[in-house]
């Protein structure tokens, strides 16, 4: 669209301000993935851990954030084949989430919790970690994770305790900053907590080998599939 503030066929001076709001292909708007690349190495995490072997636990937090990354991912693969998701006539062009579905990661591997038949498992496992490896890293990221519940927690926290500092100490003022805090943190939650998990929580799971999966139960006693990861130099 061309949006111009100049009048046909005149040298008006107003011509300066003419709008060419369209962008060639060569100047699209590069997506995340595009942006994320540039920073995004395969041996990142193998080489900080050689370098700061030192440091104890260092490997486990590498570990967990890219076992985080693949866990979201294989609900994500999951929650989009028929298996899991078996209503017809969806449309394929965005993101389906099986909310019967969910994950808990460890250093060693995640639980995933809910009905899904291994092979479908095993098979969404491998796919998703390709799928990652690949490039597609928006994988990496669910909106269930409970990064976000602990980002709007903090976030409402954070602003509650402002507000109660800077409005007059009189119940009136102190409840509707309560509720503008509230709001705000509602608002602003969501995507905060996409940004931790993409830059904090999760990681390219570039050495992550699948040992095994087997039906299990967790700490608490309740039923799941166990992944069982191992770590490996090269993704």
């Amino acid at each position: 669209m061309n949006t111009s503030a100049s009048f046909e066929g005149s040298s008006s001076p107003f011509k300066f301000f003419n709008f060419d709001f369209t962008a060639s292909a060569s100047e699209k708007i590069p997506s995340f993935e595009d942006r994320f690349s540039d920073f995004v190495q395969p041996t990142q995490d193998a080489d900080l851990l050689r370098q700061l072997s030192f440091i104890p636990g260092l490997k486990e937090i590498l570990m967990i954030r890219q076992v985080h990354a693949l866990e979201h991912a294989t609900v994500w693969v999951l929650s989009e084949s028929k298996s899991a998701y078996p209503a017809k006539g969806e449309p394929t062009n965005i993101q389906l989430d099986n909310e019967l579905l969910g994950g808990l990661s460890t250093e060693q591997g995640f639980y995933l919790y809910g009905e899904v038949n291994i092979s479908d498992l095993r098979r969404a496992v491998i796919l998703a970690r390709h799928r990652l490896t690949s490039g597609e890293w928006d994988l990496a990221v669910h909106p269930r994770c409970g990064t976000n519940l602990s980002v709007a927690m903090l976030l409402t926290a954070g602003l509650a305790v402002g507000v109660h500092l800077l409005l007059p100490f009189r119940p009136i003022e102190q409840l509707i900053g309560l509720g503008l805090a509230a709001t705000t943190a509602a608002e602003l939650a969501p995507d905060l907590g996409s940004m931790a998990q993409r830059y904090l929580t999760t990681a390219i799971p570039f050495n992550l080998a699948i040992e095994n999966i087997s039906r299990t139960r967790d700490v608490w006693g309740r039923d799941a599939h166990f992944v069982k990861v191992g770590w490996q130099e090269k993704g």
